[in-house]
C-alpha cells in the first residue's frame, strides 16, 4: 500500500467506519480444466421467460487481467445465457484491498462486493456492523438452492460460517493451486538433477544465479522473486516445509498465529540466508505483482510461487527470447517440518450482499448464483462459445486467439463456479497431451498438501489487535531477511509479541474457533 493510501485509509477509517457502514445498513490466460468432476448440474437450465427484464447487478471485484469490454462476444453471450445486465467495476488485484478498505469505510457500497479473504479485519468490522445481509435464513436448508449446495467445495460452508451464520456466497476454487515454478532449462544448462527438498532447491538456485544461464554476458539472473509481503503466494508455500500450516499452541493451550511460531520464523532464517547469497530478490518485499509477473515472463528470474496453470503460458512467452525456455511445477519439496505444497481455501473469499440491496432482490441475486454454479457454466468461463472462442482438438476445448483475449481470469470474477481440482492446474490454450500430464504430475499435491487454518477461522480480538503491530512485524521480519538485525533479535521480538495479554487472548479464539471448524 502506497503512504498515499495508507494515509487516507487511515484517516477515512477513523473518521468513517462505524459512521459508514452503519448508514449503509437503511491474467491473460484462463485458468482451465473444465467441471466435469463438479456434481449434478440440477435445474440450471431452465428457461428464463422471453418476456423477463434483465437483472441489473452492480459488482465490484478485483481484476488479474485487462478489463474487458462487457460487450464483446463473451460478456455479451454471458448476459444473454443468465438475462442479466452487469455492472461491474473492475479494480486491478495489486489495488484491491485498499479499494475494498476504502469503498467498507466510505459506507457507499455497490450491489455485491467481493472480499479475497473472509478474516479480513476491516470486512469482519463491516460484517459485525451490519453492513451485509445474513444469508442464513435465505438459505436455509439449501432446498430452494441445490446447485450452491452441491457443487461448492469441500466443507466450504461451514467454512462460510461466522459466529453461526453465512453473509458470504463462496467463490468456490481448487485446493491445488500454487506451486513452486522452476526453470527446468537452466537446470538442465547447469547438469542440475530437479531439486527434490528445500536444500537442494537453495542450492541449485545458487548455481543458477552465480552463472550466465540465460546467455547475455551478464550474472543478473535473480533466483526467487514474489510479490508482495511475505513473497505473497510463496508464504504458505514455503512455510509450509517448515511445518508452519500446522496447529502450534502456547502454554496456555492457545492457538498461535502461524507467522508468529518457531516453525514460521525458521522460514525466516532460512530465507535470510538465501538472501545473503543473492537467490533472494533484493525487493522482495516491495515488489509488485506486476513487476514480478512480466520479470518471470521475460526470463529474468529462475523462480515464482504461483498458480500450476501458468506454466504453460509463460514457458511460451520465455520461448519468444528464449526458444529452450521450459517451466515447470517442482514436485513437493521436503523440509524440517513438512513439504511445500499448501492447499488452498476451497472458496477464494466471497461474495457479500450490501444491506442497502432490497431482501426481493436479494433472492433474485441468490438466484443468479445459483442458476450459475453449474457445469455448464463453469465450462463456459473456461472456453466460451464454441467456434468462437474455442476449437476442439483431440477431444479437448483449446482457446483461439480471440478466447485468449476475451476468457480471462477476469471471466470468473462475477459467479461462484462449479468446485473441481483441474481449474488451477490445466491451461485451456495448452495442447491436451500437456494438460494431461500437467495433471498427473500435481496429483501428489492433493494428498500431501495442507490447508492454512487461519485462511479459515477468526478471531474478534486478533482482529481488532493484530492492526496495530502487523506493519511493525513486517519491516522486523524483512530486517531479519535482509540482516539489518540478527536472527536472536527477530526472535525475542515474536517472544514478546507473543506475551502480549491481548494477543494471547487472541490465541484463546482462535483455538476455540479451530474446534469449531476442524472439530479438533
Amino acid at each position: 500500500m502506497s503512504k498515499f493510501y495508507r494515509k487516507c485509509f487511515s484517516m477515512i477509517m477513523a473518521s468513517m467506519l462505524s459512521v459508514g457502514i452503519l448508514a449503509a445498513c437503511g491474467e491473460n490466460s484462463a485458468p482451465a480444466g473444465g467441471a466435469d468432476n463438479a456434481a449434478k448440474q440440477g435445474d440450471s437450465n431452465k428457461a428464463t421467460p422471453a418476456s423477463a427484464e434483465p437483472l441489473k447487478l452492480q459488482f465490484l471485484v478485483p481484476s488479474y487481467a485487462d478489463v474487458p469490454n462487457m460487450n464483446d462476444e463473451y460478456w455479451t453471450e454471458w448476459q444473454k445465457k443468465t438475462n442479466t445486465q452487469l455492472n461491474v467495476e473492475w479494480v486491478p488485484s495489486g489495488d484491491y484491498d485498499t479499494k475494498f478498505d476504502l469503498v467498507l469505510a466510505s459506507g457507499n457500497l455497490p450491489e455485491i462486493i467481493v472480499s479475497t479473504n473472509m478474516t479480513r479485519p476491516t470486512l469482519l468490522q463491516a460484517i459485525n456492523q451490519g453492513a451485509f445481509w445474513d444469508l442464513t435464513p435465505f438459505l436455509g436448508d439449501f432446498s430452494k438452492y441445490p446447485n450452491m449446495k452441491n457443487n461448492s467445495g469441500p466443507n466450504v460452508w461451514n467454512y462460510m460460517k461466522l459466529d453461526g451464520k453465512v453473509y458470504g456466497i463462496p467463490r468456490n476454487r481448487p485446493q491445488i493451486d500454487l506451486g513452486i515454478k522452476m526453470r527446468k532449462d537452466w537446470l538442465d544448462k547447469l547438469n542440475l538433477p530437479i531439486p527434490t527438498t528445500i536444500d537442494e532447491y537453495a542450492a541449485d538456485l545458487k548455481k543458477i544465479v552465480d552463472s550466465d544461464v540465460d546467455g547475455n554476458g551478464k550474472k543478473d539472473t535473480i533466483g526467487i522473486i514474489g510479490h508482495g509481503f511475505l513473497l505473497a503466494d510463496g508464504d504458505d508455500t514455503y512455510s509450509g516445509a517448515f511445518g508452519a500450516l500446522d496447529p502450534v499452541y502456547d502454554k496456555d493451550g492457545g492457538l498461535i498465529k502461524n507467522q508468529l511460531t518457531p516453525n514460521y520464523t525458521a522460514m525466516v532464517e532460512w530465507l535470510r540466508k538465501l538472501y545473503a547469497d543473492g537467490i533472494l530478490a533484493k525487493e522482495f518485499s516491495s515488489m509488485k505483482k506486476t513487476q514480478a509477473e512480466e520479470m518471470y515472463a521475460t526470463g529474468r528470474a529462475a523462480s515464482y510461487v504461483r498458480n500450476i496453470w501458468r506454466d504453460y503460458t509463460w514457458e511460451q512467452m520465455n520461448q519468444k527470447t528464449q526458444p529452450d525456455a521450459k517451466v515447470i511445477t517442482l514436485p513437493p519439496l521436503k523440509g524440517p517440518g513438512g513439504v511445500t505444497v499448501s492447499l488452498a481455501n476451497p472458496t477464494f473469499g466471497a461474495f457479500y450482499i450490501s444491506k442497502k440491496v432490497p431482501e426481493a432482490k436479494v433472492k433474485q441475486i441468490l438466484d443468479y448464483f445459483e442458476k450459475t454454479t453449474t457445469a455448464e457454466y463453469t465450462d463456459f468461463n473456461y472456453y466460451g462459445i464454441e467456434g468462437v472462442h474455442n476449437k476442439v482438438v483431440d477431444g479437448q476445448p483449446q482457446l483461439t486467439d480471440l478466447g485468449v483475449k476475451q476468457v480471462t481470469t477476469n471471466a470468473n470474477q462475477v459467479f461462484s463456479l462449479a468446485f473441481n481440482n483441474k481449474m488451477k492446474v490445466l491451461n485451456p490454450s495448452a495442447p491436451k497431451a500437456y494438460n494431461d500430464a500437467k495433471m498427473k504430475e500435481v496429483e501428489v499435491y492433493g494428498q500431501v498438501g495442507k490447508l492454512n487454518p487461519f485462511s479459515i477461522i477468526n478471531s474478534n480480538t486478533w482482529t481488532n489487535v493484530w492492526p496495530k503491530y502487523e506493519k511493525e512485524w513486517q519491516a522486523m521480519a524483512t530486517k531479519a531477511i535482509v540482516g539489518q538485525i540478527t536472527m536472536e533479535e527477530y526472535k525475542s521480538y515474536v517472544d514478546k509479541l507473543n506475551e502480549n495479554q491481548d494477543l494471547k487472548k487472541a490465541y484463546k479464539e482462535f483455538a476455540e474457533s479451530y474446534k469449531q471448524y476442524f472439530g479438533k
